[in-house]
């Protein structure tokens, strides 16, 4: 993890701006060169022993740090003081009172999302990670100070915004994870829509939203699925994820075919040009597409069942079985749909195959195919007896 420390404010020299400035965003507070106070932040600085430098910072808090501004240092240099020895709670403490000071502090934003990634406090972390997103899209959309021109202020965001790019997506992949990990599917999808609208612009923020649609479905909040499922299809109509779920559930539930059709034949086709993921191995890769390319077909085989084109959907569900027999839920699923599809051809001996294979592994379509081999069985059961 990157450590990030405190800025401390430093004198504007004549003849231009110190870098710290330029690369700040929030409040600045200056200091005289030569000062108390600099002699002060200078001793502090200096100090390695921890009980001797808390004993420093609070004598400025209560001294010098009492006057004009700088009780936005000393409330600063104790959240420091407080992240390094790991004491959250005093974090919390001391890095409200600076928000309560500077509203647009990003460095204390990113103090206080460390300390509540590294305490586990889910709730304060999306928290004041909806506060550092705020931060940069205020500061985005802020207009010249006075007395500046609209160029030179536009070079100086672009420097500062490029300046702290790497803080900021520090902060953006520190929340990602933390909310990724909720155990509790409807307060995940909760957290995740709201990681995605405090940063807008985050290259997670799609990925936050599929998460969160299907953790939705998890939660059999169906409303709130179609909602960010849709919505996320607005903003990239080209997501296979929510191509494939919204195929998938519009199929299940026999409602607007059309649509459903249509979405899992565009996740086929956005497969086949589809570039390879960063990071992700060429196997990988292909394993990947050749599993949604499996359920795609799949969703197409339940959509011909309830148009009733039987025949067709026999073909879809035979093509996809190969590629998501790696997933078991999803190969039981395929052939427990594939048995249907048989059955309604009056194949009843490959409608039996189909399910033996749908029970023969672990998920919640076991019992569904034990019960219709049953069903099957039961004349054959009655005639012996």
């Amino acid at each position: 993890m990157r450590n990030i420390k405190w800025l401390v404010g430093a004198v504007i020299l004549l003849g231009g701006w110190n870098i710290s400035v330029a690369q700040q965003i929030g409040k600045y507070v200056p200091i005289q060169a030569g000062s108390d106070v600099d002699h002060a932040l200078n001793e502090i600085n200096a100090t390695a022993d921890a009980a001797q430098k808390l004993a420093l910072i609070q004598k400025f808090a209560d001294g010098i740090g009492k006057e004009g501004d700088y009780p936005l240092l000393a409330d600063g240099l104790l959240v420091d003081y407080y992240l390094s020895q790991k004491n959250y709670d005093k974090v919390f403490e001391y890095g409200d009172k600076v928000f309560a000071l500077d509203p647009d502090s990003f460095q204390n934003a990113i103090s206080m999302v460390r300390a509540s990634a590294e305490k586990g406090d889910v709730d304060r972390l999306i928290s004041y990670g909806e506060k550092a997103g705020g931060i940069m899209q205020r500061y985005k959309a802020a207009p010249p100070p006075e007395g500046t021109s609209a160029e030179m202020w536009k070079e100086q965001q672009t420097h500062t915004l490029e300046a702290n790019k790497d803080s900021y997506t520090y902060v953006q992949q520190l929340v990602f994870r933390g909310v990724y990990q909720v155990k509790d599917p409807a307060r995940r999808a909760a957290f995740l829509v709201r990681f995605a609208q405090a940063f807008p612009d985050s290259t997670f923020a799609n990925q936050a939203l599929g998460v969160a649609a299907t953790a939705y479905q998890q939660a059999q909040n169906t409303a709130k699925m179609l909602e960010v499922a849709n919505g996320l299809l607005v903003k990239d109509p080209n997501n296979i994820g929510m191509l494939l779920l919204l195929s998938d559930y519009y199929g299940e539930k026999g409602e607007q075919l059309d649509k459903a059709e249509g979405y899992a034949k565009k996740a086929i086709s956005t497969l086949e040009t589809a570039a390879k993921p960063e990071g992700v191995t060429g196997e990988q890769w292909a394993q990947q597409k050749g599993l949604q390319k499996g359920l795609a077909l799949s969703s197409l085989g339940q959509i011909n069942i309830e148009k009733k084109e039987n025949a067709q959907a026999v073909e879809n569900l035979k093509a996809a079985a190969p590629l998501v027999k790696a997933d078991d839920g999803s190969y039981a699923r395929n052939q427990y749909r594939l048995g249907f599809a048989l059955l309604n051809l009056k194949r009843s001996a490959e409608a039996k195959e189909a399910f033996t294979q749908a029970a023969s592994v672990n998920s919640p379509y076991k019992a569904l195919a034990q019960e219709k081999l049953r069903g099957l069985a039961g004349p054959a059961r009655r005639k012996a007896s």
